[in-house]
């Protein structure tokens, strides 16, 4: 799947924002890919606090993407290219803006006051408990007219919904209802393990020393605004809802140290999630072990996973894996033990990824190779880095717009100025320059995606870590009598190794020199050989 963040994609109508007539126009790009369909981020009403993640109407389409029948247009032109669409779902929280909200706010007796999660203070008058936002600061917000506080995991304007309401259920599965029956394939589930909170409203206790991050939210155990166990029997609802419709996918979202565990919970059987992904390769460099512990848990486990490198919250991995550090947004995941060393090229982390058991997210421009844009201070747009600026650079250096064509003004997103500036190291990487070039990444990545298209063992084949030390990782895909080996050298010394079989032939060789008996591995190679089982 290819993840489209909307506004920096394509602008269509000369505004500076990407939209849906962008998108359709480039549609063939995506197409050319070879993937299986994309995941588009929300395109609702929003008051835009943190770009369209904010929802004041789940029905409609915000005018600046474009309109309604502009989604119906994406969908049959996507169809028609053979690709799937599932769409962003934001049901955790909504903007403080949306109806639901200003009824519930009035008064603690009007029909919907208990459609969100509201709490009395303390005597003291402080918050009802410890929980605090990932946005920074506490998680509680004051609201004078019902004298209370409300929740909000993220800005104090994104009130959580109470979905223990049973009200509150049935009126999200109408909104799955609507867009299913819209054309949509299916859904990615924003924050899909922050649904539920505890209604007693205990306290998060505090995480050891060791493991606490550096800012308030990271320095607790999310015991109780998260993971909780009244989310199952609401999945339960989605999935037989969404099988109503026919052939739709859910991909749940999910946050948390205890990402692992979730996302097999979350999987389990064939009433719940057709597959979730979490930040496990979203944050700092993980060492070939710490991948191939990784990858372990799930060799034995029945649910399908879905493994993304970047997305529209981490600095890509271009950079994040590959020389610089940071992360932007840190859902409690602690550092990596991998060495930096711009010796390991982003081809590297594309075969990886595609080497991978489960679904896997490219990233728009991931294809391209992007770096990390630097958006300076005052040109920030994201709330979560300008609250936390200057310790973590925030998410705009991943969001910065599309680059299309080298020489083209605003790289070809836009006749207009764009709502973040085009990073200029990104104008030499375009898709214009790219694909007239043989060897470059995008090349790369549309002959690893067409390699596991065309090998079931790829796609859908059993994972074996066969060998993993410090610098090597050798993962074996098998279905039925063919299994596909897949090695990279992920440190930063030449190494060679026997042939991982006798009768294994060749099918991508990234920076590897095989022999007969054979292969040597510079800093950064990778290869795919495949053999009878």
């Amino acid at each position: 799947m290819y993840q489209v963040y909307l506004r920096s994609y394509a602008d269509g109508n000369g505004d500076g924002i990407g939209d849906l007539k962008g998108l359709i126009a480039r549609l063939d790009h995506i197409a050319s890919l070879g993937v299986d369909g994309l995941w588009l981020g929300p395109f609702y009403p929003t008051p835009d606090r943190d770009f369209a993640y904010d929802v004041s109407d789940y029905r409609a389409v915000d005018p600046r993407f474009g309109t309604l029948d502009d989604l119906d247009t994406l969908l049959r032109e996507a169809h028609a290219r053979g690709l799937k669409v599932i769409v962003d779902q934001v049901w955790s929280h909504t903007a403080a803006e949306h109806a639901w909200f200003q009824e519930s706010r009035a008064s603690r007796d009007n029909p919907k006051a208990d459609w969100y999660v509201w709490a009395d203070a303390r005597p003291d008058g402080s918050p009802p408990n410890n929980w605090q936002s990932w946005m920074g600061g506490p998680a509680w917000r004051w609201e004078p007219r019902r004298g209370q506080y409300h929740l909000h995991n993220f800005l104090p304007t994104m009130p959580d919904l109470n979905l223990h309401h049973p009200e509150v259920q049935a009126a999200i599965l109408d909104i799955a209802d609507f867009w299913l029956a819209r054309g949509v394939d299916g859904f990615r589930l924003d924050t899909a393990n922050l649904y539920f909170h505890d209604q007693q409203l205990r306290d998060n206790p505090p995480l050891p020393p060791e493991r606490r991050g550096s800012s308030p939210v990271t320095m607790q155990e999310h015991r109780h605004n998260a993971d909780q166990r009244e989310t199952l029997p609401f999945l339960e609802a989605l999935r037989a809802r969404m099988d109503a419709h026919g052939e739709r996918m859910a991909v749940g979202e999910i946050g948390g140290a205890a990402w692992d565990a979730r996302m097999a919970e979350y999987t389990e059987g064939d009433q719940r999630l057709h597959t979730a992904y979490s930040f496990a390769f979203l944050g700092p460099r993980p060492s070939p072990r710490e991948i191939a512990e990784r990858l372990q848990a799930w060799t034995t486990r029945s649910g399908w996973p879905s493994w993304a490198f970047s997305n529209h919250d981490v600095p890509r991995v271009a950079t994040r894996w590959s020389g610089a550090q940071g992360k932007a947004f840190d859902f409690g995941l602690g550092g990596g033990e991998g060495s930096s060393t711009s010796d390991t090229p982003p081809e590297t982390w594309m075969a990886l990824l595609l080497a991978l058991r489960g679904t896997v997210f490219v990233y728009q421009g991931e294809e391209l190779g992007l770096d990390e844009a630097v958006v300076p201070f005052e040109q920030m747009k994201d709330p979560f880095g300008i609250a936390h600026w200057p310790l973590v650079t925030g998410r705009d250096g991943c969001r910065t717009p599309m680059p299309w064509a080298g020489d083209a003004p605003n790289a070809g997103f836009s006749a207009h100025a764009p709502w973040l500036p085009v990073w200029p190291a990104h104008q030499g990487k375009a898709v214009d320059r790219q694909s007239a070039e043989a060897n470059s990444m995008l090349s790369t990545t549309r002959q690893l995606i067409r390699l596991r298209q065309q090998h079931p063992a790829l796609r859908v084949g059993e994972l074996e870590v066969a060998h993993v030390d410090d610098d090597l990782l050798h993962l074996v895909r098998r279905s039925g009598q063919t299994e596909m080996h897949a090695v990279f050298n992920l440190g930063g010394t030449a190494r060679t190794m026997a042939m991982p079989r006798a009768d294994a032939r060749t099918q991508w060789c990234g920076g590897a020199r095989p022999t007969p008996t054979t292969l040597d591995l510079p800093p950064g190679a990778a290869w795919f050989g495949l053999g009878d089982a």
